[in-house]
């Protein structure tokens, strides 16, 4: 069996295009979710309130991030931006102020947001677009 060399440059191109995406941006919000699940153990959360909802917002994290490496679409990006607005008024909301978990809260909110509405820039950017395969 023979490949052609025309063959492998097509398929050289279509992988190329995907990976001139900002994928690594959503492996970066997937590590802000793993930590986000074991900082309760890493920085002992005393308040109940802060450990679950660092799980559970970690979860989700990683559930969106894991959805935008496999297929990007901007209602991913836009709920981990609201997710990363929730991390950083949760401490108030739920009442765990003053303690180790808002810190980790607001810090991993707003590199969540932050990543998350990068990453929504680039997507749409024109002048980030693959010229590679032109």
């Amino acid at each position: 069996m023979r490949i052609h060399s025309h063959t492998l440059t097509a398929h050289k191109a279509d992988i190329l295009a995907v990976m001139s995406r900002p994928a690594a941006l959503d492996l970066y919000t997937l590590g802000c979710g793993l930590f986000l699940i074991g900082a309760p153990w890493l920085y002992g959360f005393a308040h109940t309130a802060g450990r679950v909802d660092a799980e559970l917002v970690g979860a989700a994290v990683i559930a969106l991030s894991i959805a935008g490496l496999v297929a990007f679409a901007d209602w991913e990006e836009w709920l981990k931006v609201a997710l990363g607005v929730w991390l950083i008024a949760a401490p108030w909301l739920l009442g765990f102020v003053h303690s180790s978990a808002m810190h980790v809260s607001i810090a991993i909110g707003i590199a969540v947001m932050f990543l998350s509405l990068l990453e929504l820039w680039l997507a749409h950017d024109p002048d980030f677009a693959d010229t590679t395969t032109t």
